[in-house]
């Protein structure tokens, strides 16, 4: 379905460029206004429907919850804030307080000067894509604003950070704490800076904080799961056990041992996984993407575990689980779905449930996620101008055949838009490092080629 706006996670791109504009938000939150809160009948007579409102540290933050809010109240929905607070605080809490829709003003792992805004339903589930079309369908139409006597109203919720502080507590087991750890905490100077560290502080950890001095402009700033030597060298230097980092908005992990080695999303889903079949709690297989590492593939199948791809996206992973009927899955790049846990990917709890397997076998990561052997995987991602049609392009078909002849069953390729930034993602995947940079560099070239044509 194409889409004008909405990508893979929502709409996102360059503060002040179309369209992330206070104008296009004000038009975007009456959209979905009219959208998400459509259905009445799950509203007491006279009552209005209601929508949350969160957002990572970004100083574009506040312009687009005013201009949000504006939209929202003026078609007839009440809005309460939240303030700062992680992209799955916002997915609990809209479920939790049983309304009808929650939004969050992020973009995620990318620099200050981008931001984005995704929705959640009240559900707390991701949008479907037959949704974002109807909200990019009602932004065609004339913004009418509400009678007066039907207006929206805002309010800050003051407890918000607590709730979800619990809600993360709680799928940790309540027999078990992390006394005698000593974790260092990368926030990225994003939404996590207030909730994290608390977390694993209040379950009984030494807590050494990093990246919680979020100033606006320095949010994923050479810290976080998008620049993990910062965690690696803090865990050494404070000779931490572990290290949990975090991206801006809070749905992405990454985890480092005591050498500080650092475990990307494809490790510590193994290692999630592999306690669950040892402890009897797996239900059904993974879902991983078309990113995942064979190599965990592989693994997951000598642990008797069916393994799906989905596309790129942590939308499609969540889409795969719940149509297989499976709990667990995730992202190479660190997005992790436990959903017996929570309704969308969430790294406080993805990292919990790390934790809680470390504990019960008393090993390390190293030592627990040793049977997953990594291919290696090299990714180049190409700058383009206007979108290219792959399947089209001479010059990328013939050097993909050359590719897959040489490599044959020992390696993937894997070439995919950016759902957020414009560029081409080339991914080369052999059990040769040199080979697959060979051929990646290879293929990359092609794609220049057919974006200069």
């Amino acid at each position: 379905m194409s889409r004008k706006y909405f990508g893979t996670d929502g709409v996102r791109g360059r503060v002040g460029k179309p369209p992330i504009t206070p104008d296009f938000a004000m038009r975007l939150g009456y959209a979905a206004g009219k959208v998400l809160a459509s259905d009445r009948s799950v509203l007491q007579p006279g009552q209005h429907p209601t929508v949350l409102i969160g957002k990572d540290t970004r100083i574009s933050c506040y312009m687009l919850e005013s201009a949000l809010t504006a939209g929202l109240t003026a078609a007839g929905v009440h809005v309460n804030l939240t303030g700062p607070l992680p992209t799955p605080a916002i997915a609990y809490l809209t479920r939790a307080l049983r309304l009808q829709a929650g939004v969050v003003i992020s973009a995620s792992h990318n620099p200050f000067e981008d931001n984005g805004i995704k929705f959640f339903s009240g559900s707390g589930q991701k949008l479907p894509d037959a949704t974002e079309a109807a909200i990019e369908a009602q932004l065609e139409s004339e913004l009418i604003t509400a009678p007066s006597k039907e207006l929206g109203r805002a309010r800050r919720i003051e407890d918000a950070q607590a709730r979800y502080i619990e809600f993360c507590k709680s799928s940790f087991p309540f027999d078990k704490d992390l006394r005698g750890l000593r974790i260092v905490v990368d926030c990225a100077n994003g939404a996590t800076y207030h909730v994290a560290p608390h977390v694993f502080h209040e379950l009984g950890a030494e807590v050494v904080t990093i990246g919680a001095e979020p100033n606006g402009l320095n949010i994923n700033l050479d810290c976080g799961a998008t620049h993990t030597a910062t965690l690696s060298s803090a865990v050494r230097k404070h000779r931490a056990d572990f290290g949990i980092a975090l991206d801006g908005d809070g749905d992405r992990l990454m985890m480092a041992d005591r050498d500080g080695r650092i475990f990307d999303g494809d490790q510590l889903v193994y290692v999630i996984a592999r306690h669950r079949v040892e402890t009897g709690y797996m239900k059904g297989g993974v879902a991983g993407t078309l990113m995942t590492n064979l190599g965990m593939e592989h693994a997951l199948t000598r642990l008797g575990l069916p393994f799906g791809r989905a596309k790129v996206g942590d939308r499609y992973v969540l889409e795969l689980l719940q149509d297989k009927g499976w709990q667990l899955g995730g992202e190479t790049s660190g997005h992790i779905l436990c959903l017996d846990k929570h309704t969308t990917g969430d790294g406080i709890i993805s990292a919990l449930q790390v934790m809680h397997a470390l504990k019960d076998s008393g090993a390390t990561l190293a030592e627990y996620s040793r049977d997953l052997t990594l291919y290696p995987q090299v990714l180049i991602n190409v700058p383009v101008a206007k979108r290219i049609d792959l399947a089209a392009a001479s010059p990328v078909i013939e050097a993909e055949e050359k590719a897959k002849a040489e490599m044959g069953d020992e390696g993937r390729i894997v070439l995919r838009p950016s759902g957020t930034e414009p560029l081409i993602r080339v991914m080369v995947e052999s059990a040769s490092e040199s080979q697959a940079r060979k051929w990646a560099e290879h293929i990359a070239e092609s794609v220049k080629i057919a974006a200069a044509a």
